[in-house]
């Protein structure tokens, strides 16, 4: 047994060697920028070395667990644990928080301010990937909201407030749902209230109550993983967040939402999960096609983006109503899988718009021939987010689909039916992803027009998109990287809902 409170000290980190930002010379950017990525770069050698060294990989279990009373008056614990599910999204969050620092280095108006409120969003993902007590993940949840509104609001677009309010009521409403539900658990059927979540998983409730707690979590995570039709605020917020924002939005926040689907739905509330996994798949397929759809119409080129990957969304949500574990280790790997693309998406439509200071894609064009380099990476990670075989998004849709034709819940013809409307999302995914790189990089209006001269991606550009690039081909080629971390816990999750 290893006593070092290993979890504590990764999840307090980055916020509290953040706020010592603020003691740093106030005319320096560089020295603050660097200091972030310092910070960023100790937080992910610091996981990557607990990983390593302190966890074991057959073991479904919770692991590395640290509980430290907190409140005693109501039994309120800082409890902390990780397992084969929070193991990925965590690696994952300091990966794309390190990037995304990366490439913040333009942000030089109020910088302190910036580079603390990334870090302090740093420590809300990490602290709710890996609280084990329902009263710690919501009030982790929260903390993510904070920075992610000063971000949009301080550092966005033309419309940003707008955008920013948009957000702040879609996720503050959808949390007024999450506290409901984590008390209504907490308080039921005893006198002490109980707010660990092992203990919450093996409490049996009634149908109905089980159901009502279902609903209420489901729309709290539906705001957040966006699930049609709660998922309006994610155009306007990615069309008006500085690229950054956009990338930790797009590769963790939108993941927060699918895992607390997994985490909380499927493990703490089975009997539900099963009566509402038929709706579950019904509503992804109709998103990958809904949102496949809208976005070939977005003049936006951000707006477009962020469609696309509400129809990614799709796949996860189908994935984890599948109940095989085939279905939810391939949501899992979609999960890992569109975090990276979602983020280079993101990255390069920002860099482009620094470039050439353009929004909307019908007045872009011929970008192709003064910036070879952004429309090499652009045109590979834009195939890889259409799913071609050999990267990461392909494995992932396969697996999903895999899942979906051998699920047990459904009979032949849903399944066909399923698997066919699937498909027609498949086919429109390339449609708008191709335009999208044809509008902006083939043609001659931006070539010829006078004084056009850009420069082409520089050194710190081509390291933030090909260390997103590595892993998307790395997890193509062999993803057994990824599921070895997540089986065993995946099947531990499912034999609730076959020995229940």
């Amino acid at each position: 047994m290893n006593y070092f409170p290993w979890l504590t000290l990764i999840v307090v980190l980055p916020i509290s060697a953040g706020s010592l930002i603020f003691f740093l010379p106030h005319r320096g950017n560089k020295v603050i920028r660097w200091y972030t990525i310092f910070i960023c770069m100790l937080e992910l050698l610091l996981t990557t070395y607990v990983f390593c060294y302190h966890f074991q990989l057959d073991d479904p279990l919770i692991q590395l667990v640290e509980d430290y009373k907190w409140i005693n008056f109501f039994d309120f614990d800082w409890r902390l644990g990780i397992d084969g599910l929070s193991i990925g999204p965590i690696l994952l969050t300091g990966f794309i928080t390190t990037l995304a620092t990366l490439a913040a280095w333009p942000v030089t108006r109020d910088s302190r301010l910036f580079h603390f409120l990334m870090l302090a969003m740093y420590s809300g993902q990490i602290g709710s990937f890996s609280s084990r007590d329902l009263l710690l993940f919501f009030i982790m949840w929260e903390l993510e909201l904070i920075p992610v509104y000063l971000l949009l609001s301080m550092w966005g677009g033309k419309k940003r407030l707008y955008s920013a309010t948009k957000f702040i009521l879609y996720t503050a409403g959808g949390s007024i749902f999450l506290l409901l539900g984590v008390l209504g658990i907490g308080l039921y059927g005893s006198n002490e209230p109980t707010l660990n979540f092992e203990t919450s998983a093996n409490q049996s409730y009634p149908v109905a109550l089980e159901i009502i707690f279902y609903i209420g979590f489901f729309i709290a995570f539906a705001v957040k993983s966006p699930i049609i039709p709660l998922h309006t605020w994610l155009p306007d917020t990615h069309g008006e967040a500085h690229y950054s924002t956009c990338m930790l939005l797009a590769g963790i926040l939108l993941k927060m939402g699918a895992y607390g689907l997994v985490r909380i739905n499927m493990e703490l509330l089975p009997h539900a999960h099963s009566i509402f996994s038929p709706w579950l798949v019904v509503v992804g397929t109709m998103q990958i096609i809904y949102a496949a759809s809208t976005s070939s119409g977005q003049r936006n080129l951000k707006k477009r983006i962020a469609y696309s990957s509400v129809s990614h969304m799709g796949f996860i949500i189908i994935g984890i109503g599948s109940i095989t574990d085939t279905g939810l280790n391939g949501a899992i790997l979609q999960i890992i899988s569109h975090g990276f693309l979602g983020a280079a998406l993101f990255f390069l439509a920002g860099t482009s718009y620094d470039r050439i200071r353009l929004v909307y894609l019908d007045e872009m064009g011929g970008i192709a021939i003064p910036m070879p380099k952004i429309f090499t990476m652009f045109s590979i990670l834009s195939m890889a987010s259409l799913a071609l075989p050999g990267m990461s998004g392909f494995v992932a849709e396969l697996i999903v689909f895999f899942g979906i034709i051998t699920s047990q819940k459904f009979l032949l013809m849903p399944k066909i039916l399923i698997t066919f409307v699937m498909a027609i999302g498949m086919i429109l995914t390339p449609i708008y992803s191709l335009s999208m790189s044809r509008q902006m990089f083939y043609g001659y209006k931006l070539f010829n027009a006078p004084n056009s001269y850009f420069f082409d991606s520089g050194p710190r550009e081509l390291f933030v998109l090909i260390s997103i690039f590595l892993p998307v081909i790395g997890i193509g080629i062999y993803p057994d990287f990824v599921l070895s971390l997540s089986v065993d816990k995946v099947e531990a999750i499912l034999s609730n809902f076959f020995y229940r």
